[in-house]
């Protein structure tokens, strides 16, 4: 059978952030303790050795809330109920007022070995903007540390178009991000989502307009690549071979098992998710499920998500549809938005800024 990555939603919070609509409900000792035993109890059911496990993700929320212990039992759990590849990525989401020297030891002897430390800026005014309970020091100094502790695979998020922002302001984070021992960001529009405190006049009247935020997000492109951070998708960038293997499965169409509160699977020819309550997840004997699709990957998904990498979608894959494809690429090919050789059709940073526009026209 295929191999399979496993996601584990951990939906604890410190502090909810003000821009986040991601479900997470405050941390407790015994409510950490309650969902790392519900966590096991779904490993164990979904359990098969006869799937090879080859990344493991531990999103939030906040992950590095758990003790080293409570993810180590997960990590090990895994490891009995499936075939955990020896070479496994597996990676832990930390905030950076989470980590420390000896966390961080613990956490690479235990297994983890790719950090994806939630930055988001190096100014210590757009932090508290952004209802951060970091500075930009102490990002700094725990990926310092992380480093120190022998992790050689770190990610950092980063967020761009925030209130106020200016171009000079990005790029002061871009740089000082860039001088630190890391390997991949990720770099996300900010968007005032609904629902959340940001979803509100005074933090809309302050974000950069459409034609800013284009030209910030087409100079971090620029100036990340010039940093060796190489676009491979619409919102990642990685020096050579430091791509997320675990994320580029969701793009690829390939087979992954979420687990947690709100967490997201495709997997044996469905697409399920669970429901956004921690209790109910806690207090089932299995996870309760409500199937989205019945079918995933079909053409028009698994071109769509193909097209938000910068390798594209390569045409030999979706032979039937090619005539088509190459029939409606010329006015794309003369705005600028996508690029071919014949056997791929890939789109350009101007692309991706459109992508939802571009990928509907190319492909629905």
């Amino acid at each position: 059978m295929s191999r399979l990555g496993i996601y584990i939603h951990v939906p604890f919070c410190g502090r909810k952030c003000a821009y986040c609509d991601f479900y997470s409900v405050n941390w407790s000792k015994s409510a950490a303790v309650d969902y790392t035993a519900a966590v096991l109890r779904n490993i164990r059911h979904y359990g098969d050795k006869a799937r090879t496990v080859d990344t493991v993700y531990f999103g939030g929320g906040t992950p590095s809330l758990l003790t080293a212990e409570q993810i180590s039992s997960i990590i090990s759990e895994i490891r009995s109920c499936f075939a955990l590849e020896e070479s496994a990525e597996i990676t832990l989401e930390a905030n950076p007022c989470t980590l420390s020297a000896e966390k961080l030891a613990e956490l690479r002897k235990i297994g983890i070995n790719r950090l994806s430390i939630g930055v988001q800026s190096m100014i210590d005014r757009e932090l508290k903007i952004l209802g951060r309970m970091h500075t930009a020091e102490r990002a700094e100094q725990a990926v310092l540390e992380a480093a120190r502790a022998g992790f050689d695979n770190i990610s950092c998020d980063l967020m761009i178009a925030l209130p106020d922002q200016k171009p000079e302001d990005m790029r002061f984070s871009i740089d000082r991000l860039a001088a630190l021992p890391i390997q991949h960001i990720s770099a996300y529009i900010l968007k005032a989502e609904n629902g959340t405190p940001f979803d509100c006049a005074e933090i809309r009247d302050r974000l950069p307009d459409e034609d800013s935020t284009a030209e910030l997000y087409l100079a971090m492109v620029e100036l990340l690549e010039k940093q060796g951070f190489m676009q491979y998708e619409v919102s990642n960038f990685a020096k050579e071979g430091f791509e997320s293997r675990h994320n580029t499965r969701y793009w690829k169409c390939l087979d992954y098992l979420g687990i947690g509160p709100a967490a997201h699977s495709c997997y044996e020819g469905k697409r399920f998710a669970v429901e956004r309550d921690l209790s109910a997840f806690i207090a089932a004997d299995v996870q309760q499920v409500t199937v989205t699709d019945e079918s995933p990957c079909g053409f028009e998904e698994f071109a769509m998500l193909r097209l938000r990498l910068k390798e594209g979608l390569i045409l030999d894959d979706v032979p039937e549809h090619r005539a088509e494809l190459l029939k409606k690429l010329p006015p794309l090919l003369k705005e600028g938005y996508a690029e071919t050789d014949g056997e791929r059709i890939w789109l350009t940073p101007k692309g991706f800024l459109m992508s939802n526009s571009v990928i509907e026209y190319l492909v629905f």
